[in-house]
């Protein structure tokens, strides 16, 4: 929602930011922004590369964030900085509208246009492009999927479909940042799923720098390179996507029980059989429910700390399939009686939540030689 400049209060110089900010290769946001009772405080710089997740609990900020980026929502004071170019910047008065702003914004409901058709809303993008950029509409078109949907009407798409004509119609702007605010948030497990291959491929396949709301661990672990955390309004932390799943100072912004760690491995071979896919993670063999990709493609495993039991001998005669033997590095008291274990394995970390009893039981200690067992079905890939 817009908001009438003239009912702003008059912002003091002293209040502004003086620091330099932005680099060429960043987006540098350094602004403060109040809505009734709710206020966003944000000073932090992202690449302009990648995917970047943002992420926290309803109400953090996240949706605001993207608007005042977009230009949707003026900040009271600061500024906002692409690259070279400032978006926004009270002290001078900068306040690029929206339309001018090379910034793609695919909202929750798609708002595609009900008088057209799906090949009308593609077009009607791509005659608004910037000049330039490295991919056209019949890209577009491939790499979503959208052939057999062009001639159909948006109101008799599915939802997934209505997303995948959302993107192709944002991507064919040219935006040179992507703003995609919780674009599977209305979907079903099922069609979600159907959606997911096709976004991150048109992620990684246009090279488009991307801020990606999401309240979805899960999604923010399949392709987010790194994490920006919202919450109340402030930014809890940024960095890398596997160091900032592995931090348990972040769980309570993140989710109670969503601990845990991303690991970065390669396929070895598929079972079709099976229903398994055999990944090697620094040495380490481990099997997951069948996945798509050749021998050698790389993937992305969270294993969540909930998920992952802990031996001081080798089992046997169990059904769990990943028995991996590492050594215990530290237990973290946390709440309610749990304790979190960090094992360090042949090249990866993973970590275990554990009953304190089951500590006390098993006499755990740092430098002790375990065996982490982790049941196939908990990976996510």
């Amino acid at each position: 929602m817009s908001v009438d400049p003239s009912r702003r209060p008059a912002v003091r110089a002293s209040e502004l930011p003086t620091r330099p900010i932005g680099r060429a290769s960043t987006l540098a946001m350094d602004f403060h922004l109040q809505r009734a009772d709710f206020g966003l405080a944000v000073t932090v710089e992202v690449p302009l590369e990648g995917v970047t997740a943002v992420f926290g609990a309803s109400g953090s900020g996240k949706t605001t964030l993207l608007r005042a980026v977009a230009g949707f929502e003026r900040p009271d004071r600061g500024r906002v900085v692409a690259g070279t170019d400032t978006w926004f910047d009270s002290a001078t008065r900068t306040d690029v509208p929206p339309h001018r702003r090379p910034a793609g914004f695919m909202f929750q409901d798609t708002r595609l246009f009900t008088h057209l058709d799906v090949a009308g809303n593609l077009d009607f993008a791509a005659q608004r492009a910037v000049a330039g950029g490295g991919f056209d509409r019949a890209d577009v078109v491939t790499a979503l999927d959208l052939e057999p949907l062009l001639h159909r009407r948006t109101g008799s798409l599915s939802g997934g479909e209505r997303q995948r004509v959302a993107l192709g119609r944002t991507l064919l702007t040219r935006p040179r940042i992507l703003l995609l605010d919780e674009p599977l948030a209305a979907l079903e497990r099922e069609r979600k799923a159907d959606i997911l291959p096709y976004l991150e491929g048109a992620l990684s396949r246009f090279g488009i720098p991307t801020l990606y709301v999401s309240h979805d661990i899960d999604e923010v672990a399949r392709f987010a390179d790194r994490m920006l955390l919202l919450s109340a309004g402030r930014v809890q932390a940024h960095g890398p996507t596997p160091q900032m799943l592995e931090r348990l100072d972040l769980q309570p912004a993140m989710g109670r029980f969503e601990a845990g760690v991303l690991l970065a491995g390669r396929v070895l071979r598929r079972d079709p059989r099976l229903h398994l896919t055999w990944v090697d993670v620094g040495g380490d063999e481990i099997a997951v429910p069948e996945i798509t990709g050749a021998g050698g493609a790389e993937v992305r495993l969270r294993i969540r700390a909930r998920d992952v039991a802990l031996a001081t001998r080798r089992p046997e005669g169990i059904s769990i399939r990943n028995v991996l033997p590492g050594t215990l590095l530290e237990l973290t008291p946390g709440d309610a009686g749990f304790v979190e274990a960090l094992v360090e394995l042949r090249a990866a970390r993973i970590r275990s939540r554990l009953t304190l009893a089951a500590v006390e039981e098993l006499r755990l200690e740092p430098g002790m030689s375990v065996f982490a067992l982790v049941k196939t079905v908990s990976f996510g890939v």
